[in-house]
């Protein structure tokens, strides 16, 4: 009670002062009378004005006093680590190991006197260079080398520091973050030294900081801490995604050991607080919380020594602590998701701090004097007496003119201001600041006087003073000073930035030279509407103003203007730019919240209607650069913000605005490659994603195209130090590839080569992963519609990787040894199955494999034919780098699907070739394969798998069925080349095939031809709905009509059309069906040998499903009849399929024959003479049905008397005459138990035989021979 009772007095108090103080500013109310003379109240109400400013001033001063208190606390650095003998080892033998090892040449030969006085010598020297060190580190290794203590290499150094007993931690860190080149390779050899694998994240940084203490310096610890990042996620690759993560996760860690083991920090961080504060680090994904949850218990309960041989005083505050370490303005980076109030709001601790000095004094006297010290309780005296002063200063300010008042108010506004931005109170400070905005005039420059001048440097004074602490409120100040910037440049008479925006900038320029300049004003008139608008003015929130172009501007308003424009001459160049070169000192949160105003200023800026200007776009490159040295933990959030902005800007309508960011763009890259980037780490990638996102984005060709130019500048120019920004640099190029303007194709296209060719090596120096993203801009580039060379030389750079990624090109330093070795892909290749298991080269061929075997279907044949050999070639030359389980991935993802989608568009154009002239090509061109392409690549598939056939035999059926799959080609040269690969694969591995694998190819076969018959089917049916008149159903009805002229009004249009196209397909398939009886026979002849019963049962079913399929063919009387006509009609031949039928029946006859003979299967396996006596009794059966007399309809037959023959008749019974004349001898050819056996079952078909006309005496003869030879000795028996 009485805490408050006393903070209710003080708030009493002040307000009472200060809202006097404001009605005497005011002046007494309108209509009120006063006894004061006017002259009187004008001092009286100034006096009020000074007050009150004292009274801010006052409160700024003591707060000042008292943010300043805690740096006393902060102890030398030299006090505290006192000198630097007392480090040494006390220990004599500890001594003598450390001078043997860093002086092993000590001469045993000496005398042990002189030995003595040499290690003597040699100890006085090196604790002079230890001395040296603790006070000045560059000259103490400088001294040390010189004198050869230590050697002079980057290692040794980095081991004297980590091993040496008696050097200063302190300065160790410092020497560590030293950004001289030496010092840099020193702390990468240091941090390289480090083995941190089997190690988490919470234990390897406490290894890391046991021998050093982090430096004072913000940009020393992120050098230290960026290499330590590097380095652990070296040792542990797998622990997170890029070395960002564990960068921004280390400092998360320092943070929260502070927070955890200071104990004047009371608000302690909870796990929730910790989690959450490390949200999205690991490229935009949370990590575990698990993770986190345990790390924070380690930290917590463990603290982290960075000191083990001191430690600060635990009276200095939390602040003093922070900045002890260097991490002031560091910490709150990982934090910057807190509310920013919160560590200055009231709160319990300051309420109990206030209740103790009271208790404390409770026997005093009343009048005892209490003294406060915690800032925290002016808070409560600003929020209350805020808004009076604001008040108090804005209407003094606007209604008096006096020099001595305006500058009283600017002076309480510019305190006022530091009071609320250094307590955190952001509605009161944005008050302030907007206020003073508002008074500058800017916005109407016609109505200025001398105070919105001095209200102008006051703005600018905020800006430099207090800008840590501004946030949003830096937008009211850029605001403000690009107006500033604006009305300078119309007073020196310069032109507009709309000038150099327009379409036609020269005849502008030649045309109106001086409309927009400054003389122009002289004239006392003014046209252009962007003019019009400046000299009008607006309100102060207008961004851009639409004066209608009838309005005019009074001379009298131009002449204030001019004035006006004069009176700005007091706010020179270097005041501007200021404040701008000012923003490198602002700490990590007000840079952000700096770039964040900017950025916004610049998009009102350039999204002007009227007046479009590059003000803020300028100064944001001008921005970026001062501050482009600031630690990557800051430098990642400002570019966050930046990135966004580009976009943005790029893609604006707007085409001279984008050009110019873009350039502008282009100039920070080139600034930022100048930086290196260690391994794993994303930055770079970051960076330019603008260019990617506007160059996939952008409906300008002007605008890609100068990507292009900016991003080949950058590569070919710093390619040396391209890391991480390889993977933006390649997909800039994919877009370009992809471009719809063949300069933008061939001018990436250009720099593409020039970087496969010179700098491969870079490409793959940090990251093994960017060798995809090249290959698939390589692919990309293969489907260029512009050029077919860029595409031939684009698959020709393809097999160039290959060649790199077989020898070992790719430097794998995500798997790479902790001792820092360097491991190539050909040394983990040596291992193939452990390689494979782990899917890491795997990850490289396969984009490359795949892309190759997708152009082989592109629709060029010169594309389809190199990309075929450039695949063929890379498999050829490094399969035997690939393990089996990778070499069934290619053959299933690579290899097949290649000759899958050539089948499959073989298909398609069939089926739309249907109306096509017969003797034209049945296939579109650039449908599907040639000749030549379809030989080229069974060739290639032979070689390949007859090269490697141990190892992948197991694909035998897959090759086989893509053989098959040519001879299944309609086209006469594909089908070619099937039949001479599947022989030659048979030539050269048919010794090497097992039975299975023999009877696997004959099950292809007979799948082949098998699996097209349905289909054909289909097609054949489509005949079934057309009706053709006089055509009945009996066979003696076709016979009848055989001979009667045939008109084309029988078949409609449509109808010939489909005919012709089934004609068409019949001839085919009767082609493809007898010749993959060919192959069958001609494999059977070469290697009957090795054919096992299995096998043979597998031929016996495909010959006999062939000639099954025949004769059901030749069954179809009415549809042959309405082909017949058909064909009689389009003056064709008919398909033949007499002959097919004969030579289906023939082939299966002869190979039982030639099994028989061979004699290599007994009947128990398989039963050859009753399926032979089974085809000769179908043979005969189809020759006497071809035989037998017919009648013609309405005659009555005459017994005992046959008719004689058609002449169509006769020709078929020729034709059929050799296959019974085979058929006879097969039967002749029995063994005589066996013909004694099956006889009963063709008897009566030889007698049928005899009783039939024939065309030749070749039958008659063939039934003379077996009566004789086999059915004459039955009977005599």
């Amino acid at each position: 009670m009485i805490v408050t009772w006393m903070l209710q007095t003080y708030l009493k108090d002040i307000c009472r002062i200060v809202n006097g103080l404001l009605k005497t500013a005011l002046g007494p109310p309108t209509g009120s009378t006063t006894a004061l003379s006017p002259a009187q109240d004008i001092t009286f109400r100034h006096e009020s004005v000074k007050c009150l400013v004292s009274i801010t001033k006052s409160m700024g001063a003591w707060m000042d006093q008292q943010t300043r208190i805690g740096d006393l606390y902060l102890p030398k650095i030299s006090e505290c680590n006192g000198t630097p003998e007392h480090h040494l080892p006390l220990n004599g033998e500890e001594g003598n190991a450390s001078d043997h090892e860093l002086h092993p040449d000590v001469n045993s030969e000496f005398s042990d006197a002189a030995a003595l006085e040499q290690r003597r010598a040699y100890k006085i020297e090196l604790q002079k260079g230890i001395s040296l060190f603790n006070r000045k580190p560059s000259k103490g290794i400088e001294f040390l080398t010189s004198n050869k203590k230590i050697g002079r290499s980057p290692e040794e150094v980095a081991f004297f520091l980590k091993n040496t007993a008696g050097l200063d931690e302190t300065k160790i860190g410092d020497y560590l973050g030293e950004r001289e080149e030496f010092c840099l390779k020193v702390m990468h050899a240091y941090v390289d030294s480090f083995n941190f694998n089997g190690m988490d994240f919470g234990e390897a940084i406490r290894f890391f900081l046991r021998g050093f203490r982090l430096p004072g310096e913000a940009q020393k610890i992120d050098r230290i801490m960026e290499k330590f990042a590097e380095r652990y996620c070296k040792c542990s690759p797998s622990s997170f995604s890029s070395a960002d993560t564990a960068y921004v996760l280390a400092y998360s860690v320092i943070m929260l050991n502070t927070d955890a083991h200071n104990n004047m920090v009371k608000d302690k961080m909870t796990k929730a607080d910790f989690i959450r504060n490390n949200r999205g680090i690991d490229d935009g994904k949370d990590l575990p919380e698990e993770y986190l949850g345990s790390l924070y218990e380690q930290i917590v309960k463990n603290e982290i020594k960075m000191n083990a041989d001191s430690s600060a005083p635990q009276s200095k505050q939390a602040n003093s602590f922070n900045r002890l370490l260097g991490l002031d303005g560091i910490l709150n980076l990982v934090n910057w998701k807190q509310n920013e109030e919160k560590a200055v709001g009231a709160n319990g601790l300051l309420i109990r701090h206030i209740q103790e000095q009271f208790k404390s004094n409770s026997g005093k006297s009343e009048s005892a004097y209490h003294v406060v010290t915690d800032v925290a309780i002016l808070r409560f005296m600003v929020e209350v007496c805020w808004g009076p002063m604001l008040a108090a200063f804005s209407v003094t300010l606007d209604q008096s003119d006096d020099k001595l008042a305006t500058t009283q108010c600017l002076q309480g506004f510019r305190h006022a201001v530091h009071i609320t931005a250094m307590m955190g109170m952001q509605t009161q400070r944005d008050a302030f600041v907007t206020s003073v905005a508002k008074f500058t005039y800017l916005h109407c420059a016609a109505d200025m006087k001398q105070k919105n001048v001095d209200a102008v440097k006051a703005i600018i004074s905020i800006a430099i003073e207090d800008g840590d602490y501004l946030h949003e409120a830096w937008e009211h100040i850029l605001t403000c000073l690009s107006r500033v910037e604006h009305l300078q440049l119309l007073g020196e008479g310069a032109h507009s930035d709309a000038t150099f925006f327009t379409s036609s900038n020269f005849e502008t320029e030649e045309k109106t030279p001086k409309t927009l300049g400054f003389s122009s004003f002289k004239k006392g008139t003014l046209q252009n509407p962007a003019m019009v608008a400046v000299v009008r003015g607006s309100s102060y929130d207008s961004t851009s103003v639409g004066v209608s172009a009838s309005a005019l501007v009074t001379p009298e308003q131009i002449q204030n203007f001019i004035s006006n424009l004069n009176l700005l001459d007091q706010i020179g160049n270097f005041e501007l730019n200021h404040v701008f070169a000012h923003s490198q000192r602002l700490n990590g949160e007000a840079i952000v919240a700096f770039v964040k105003a900017l950025c916004k200023v610049s998009l009102s800026e350039l999204q002007s209607p009227t007046d479009p200007r590059v003000f803020g776009l300028t100064k944001i490159v001008e921005i970026a650069h001062y501050n482009m040295n600031r630690i990557r933990l800051v430098w990642s959030r400002i570019w966050n913000v930046l990135s966004d902005f580009f976009v943005s800007v790029g893609l604006s309508d707007n085409l001279s605005v984008a050009i110019f960011a873009m350039d502008s763009l282009r100039q920070l890259a080139m600034k930022f490659l100048e930086r290196e980037e260690l391994a794993n780490y994303n930055f770079q990638n970051e960076f330019l994603r603008p260019f990617v996102i506007v160059m996939q984005k952008s409906n300008s060709a002007e605008i890609r195209e100068l990507i292009v130019r900016c991003i080949s500048q950058m590569v070919l120019s710093r390619v040396s130090n391209v890391k991480s920004g390889w993977k933006s640099v390649f997909m800039v190029f994919t877009a370009a590839a992809a471009d719809e303007q063949k300069n933008i194709v061939l001018l990436a296209f250009e720099t593409m080569e020039k970087i496969v060719r010179e700098f491969f090596p870079y490409i793959t120096e940090t990251e093994t992963t960017t060798f995809t993203d090249c290959v698939r801009c390589l692919l990309t580039f293969t489907n260029s519609r512009f050029n077919s060379d860029v595409s031939l030389n684009a698959i020709a750079f393809l097999r160039f990787c290959a060649v790199r990624l077989a020898d070992g090109g790719l430097v794998c330093n995500k798997t790479g040894s902790v001792d820092g070795t360097v491991v190539v892909v050909a040394n983990c290749v040596s291992d193939v199955q452990g390689l494979t298991d782990k899917d890491d080269h795997a990850s490289f061929w396969n984009p490359l494999l795949s892309g190759l075997s997708k152009l082989t279907s592109d629709p060029r044949s010169a594309i389809r034919k190199s990309s075929l050999e450039v695949l063929f070639n890379i498999l050829k030359d490094h399969g035997h780098l690939f393990s089996r389980t990778f070499w069934n991935s290619i053959f299933y993802c690579v290899i097949f699907p290649v000759y899958n989608s050539a089948s499959g568009k073989r298909d398609v154009s069939l089926q739309e070739s249907s109306c096509s002239d017969s003797s034209a090509s049945i296939h579109p061109e650039g449908s599907t394969w040639d000749s030549e392409t379809s030989s080229v690549a069974a060739e290639c598939l032979i070689d390949l798998f007859v090269t490697f056939f141990d190892i992948v035999r197991s694909q035998l059926p897959g090759v086989v069925s893509v053989l098959t799959g040519f001879i299944r080609s309609p086209v006469q040269g594909p089908a070619s080349t099937g039949v001479a690969g599947l022989m030659r694969l048979t030539s050269d591995l048919g010794s090497r095939f097992s039975e299975e694998e023999w009877k696997e190819i004959f099950l292809c076969l007979k799948d082949a031809a098998i699996s097209a018959v349905p289909g054909f089917m289909k097609v054949l049916r489509t005949m079934d709905n057309i009706g053709v008149p006089n055509i009945s159903r009996t066979y003696a009805d076709m016979e009848w009509s055989s001979d009667h002229e045939l008109t084309n009004d029988e078949f409609g249009d449509d109808n010939l059309q489909t005919a012709t196209y089934v004609v068409s397909r019949m001839k085919n398939h009767i082609a493809m069906q007898l010749l993959i009886l060919q192959v069958a026979t001609d494999l059977y002849k070469m290697h009957h040998q090795s054919l096992s019963a299995a096998s043979i049962e597998v031929l016996i079913a495909l010959y006999s499903s062939v000639a099954l399929h025949a004769r059901q063919l030749n069954s179809e009387s009415i549809l042959l009849k309405k082909l017949q006509k058909a064909c009689s009609i389009l003056e064709l031949s008919g398909p033949p399929m007499v002959h097919f039928e004969n030579e289906s029946f023939l082939n299966h006859l002869t190979f039982l024959q030639n099994v028989l003979v061979d004699d290599y299967f007994t009947h128990a396996e398989i039963d050859i003479e009753t399926e032979l006596v089974a085809v000769c009794e179908n043979v005969l059966g189809i020759y006497l049905k071809c035989a037998e007399s017919v009648t013609h309809p309405g005659t009555v037959p005459v017994p005992h008397r046959k008719l004689p023959l058609s002449s169509a008749k006769k020709e078929e019974i020729a034709a059929r005459t050799s296959l019974v004349v085979s058929a006879l001898q097969g039967l002749e050819g029995l063994k005589k138990d066996s013909f004694r056996r099956y006889i009963p079952r063709f008897f009566h078909l030889l007698v049928d035989l005899v009783r039939s006309e024939h065309s030749s005496g070749e039958v008659q003869f063939a039934l003379s021979n077996i009566f004789r030879s086999s059915v004459g000795p039955f009977i005599m028996e």
